[in-house]
């Protein structure tokens, strides 16, 4: 391979043939931060100008390395000039590239690469899909107006798109990932997008992140996110971003991941402005949904149907706009805060399960309750079936028993009106036997009043011969404890004075199982 530039080369990428071959860094920028600037409007000469078909000779049959250098292509503050095609070539060199303009789209689908770097370059579109690579992919603060495809590509290690700011391709796609694996983390903290970002069955070995992302739909193109199927083998962050160490930030991770940040410091919250679809997902470690804003428009939706998670924190800075659809979604710990769900019946939790409840603020059991009740127009056993669950995993029996007096209430909404009426004196007498106080009043209420009529309503004896003390008091509490023999059984009511007796043996049987069960549900808590 010839040690100098080939015919026809202009200086600049005679200088650029030399840098390449020595591993240097061939920098052009004339330190004017204006005239730098890669999305300013600064004119760039041919002093900073290169062809595109230039790197794609050094990169796909460039020259050999000087002695004891590594060649390899890093540029900084160049205009390339026509479209970039490495499609289907084998890039052996490693690739780094700042503050460069690109005049028209990249293409690198079906390439095989080790480590590609564009960091803060403008680049129309970028076509990768099933790229291959050893190493890192970098995108980070790039602009790229029409958009990024990724389909089916293999990254080695992680793949960053921090502070990049993405537009929309004809279908009002902003990332074409689907498909996509990457074998450590996907980081897209603080991207901006206006259009989808499409990760349906993608697989990321590590870490999703996308703290403080700003997602916009566009008009032909209802949803931001769309990762249904997704594997993430750690944790899923649709959260908030600490804004300290990301303003003008130099560098290509900002600063505090994976940290909390200290209390009032402040953040920049992850932002979807139209449709989110996690639906079948699997997040190995946990997916948090927290300090983010989901500004839904009519129709749109939030669905997580049919998660899978050791961990959901859904903590919102605001409720949902829209409708949120944990359907058949299997949750280890859910971690929320009440005033994060949506309200009026825009919440689907057919199905739902969950071991645990954490919430991250006080959430008392009437508004939990509540959050129950607003998820559906229909009734719908289960969810309060499965939240009483929760609840006595937790020790918290008396809020479990809250949860199925409630259920109650709220069967009884569906029911016809002769069961809804029975239902009603259920509800008032033994609180369909989750109230057994309020039993016990009515028996002490029964008690009473049998007491007053048989006091003034003196019975006669079974047998003529036998006349046993007569005490109102203890015939009407043996009547409505018709188990206990409390010496009054030798008396014949008759008249109305056997339909009051009647009557205390039917309630005595009714309230006071109620209230033994009570109590034997306290006893066993003891």
């Amino acid at each position: 391979m010839a040690d100098r530039a080939p015919d026809g080369w202009t200086q600049v990428e005679q200088g650029l043939w030399e840098a390449f071959r020595q591993g240097e860094v061939y920098d052009r920028r004339t330190r004017d931060a204006e005239q730098d600037d890669p999305f300013g409007d600064a004119v760039w000469g041919p002093g900073r100008t290169v062809r595109a078909e230039v790197l794609a000779h050094l990169l796909l049959g460039g020259p050999t390395a000087a002695p004891g250098r590594v060649a390899s292509l890093r540029l900084s503050g160049v205009l390339v000039t026509g479209s970039l095609n490495l499609a289907g070539g084998a890039i052996d060199h490693y690739v780094e590239v700042h503050d460069c303009r690109f005049e028209q789209k990249i293409l690198i689908s079906e390439a095989e690469a080790g480590t590609l770097r564009f960091v803060n370059c403008r680049i129309p579109r970028l076509e990768a899909s099933r790229l291959a690579t050893s190493g890192d992919l970098h995108l980070a603060r790039c602009r790229i107006p029409q958009g990024l495809r990724l389909t089916d590509a293999r990254i080695g290690t992680d793949l960053l798109l921090n502070q990049a700011v993405l537009g929309g391709d004809r279908f009002g796609r902003a990332l074409s990932a689907d498909g996509m694996a990457v074998s450590q983390d996907f980081e897209a903290d603080r991207m901006e997008s206006r259009g989808e970002v499409s990760l349906r069955t993608a697989r990321i070995g590590g870490r999703l992140s996308l703290r403080g992302a700003q997602l916009h739909a566009v008009p032909e193109n209802p949803t931001v996110l769309n990762a249904v199927r997704i594997t993430v083998g750690h944790t899923a962050y649709l959260s908030g971003s600490v804004d300290g160490g990301w303003h003008s930030s130099q560098t290509y991770y900002g600063s505090g991941y994976g940290q909390t940040p200290p209390p009032g410091a402040p953040t920049t919250p992850f932002r979807a402005h139209g449709q989110v679809r996690l639906s079948d997902g699997r997040f190995e470690a946990a997916c948090l949904l927290s300090d983010a804003e989901f500004h839904l428009r009519p129709g749109d939706e939030l669905a997580l149907r049919r998660i899978q998670t050791p961990e959901l924190r859904f903590t919102c800075r605001l409720p949902a706009g829209g409708a949120v659809s944990l359907s058949r979604a299997r949750v280890g710990n859910l971690v929320d805060a009440p005033g994060s769900w949506p309200h009026g019946r825009f919440l689907g939790l057919t199905g739902f399960t969950y071991e645990c409840l954490r919430p991250a603020v006080p959430f008392t059991i009437q508004q939990r309750i509540a959050w129950l009740e607003d998820s559906s127009v229909e009734f719908q056993p289960e969810s309060y079936e499965q939240l009483a669950s929760a609840l006595r995993r937790d020790g918290a029996d008396d809020d479990a028993r809250e949860v199925l007096y409630a259920k109650q209430r709220r069967r009884r909404q569906s029911l016809p009106l002769p069961a809804r009426l029975w239902g009603r004196i259920q509800d008032v007498t033994v609180g369909y036997g989750y109230r057994p106080g309020r039993a016990a009043l009515w028996l002490l209420l029964a008690w009473a009043l049998g007491s007053v009529y048989f006091a003034t309503h003196e019975l006669q004896p079974l047998k003529a011969d036998e006349r046993p003390h007569w005490n109102p008091v203890l015939y009407a509490l043996g009547q409505l404890l018709p188990v206990v023999d409390l010496g009054q059984q030798g008396w014949n009511p008759g008249g109305a004075a056997q339909w009051v007796a009647s009557g205390l043996v039917v309630v005595g049987w009714i309230l006071a199982t109620t209230v033994a069960a009570g109590a034997s549900r306290m006893l066993q808590r003891g």
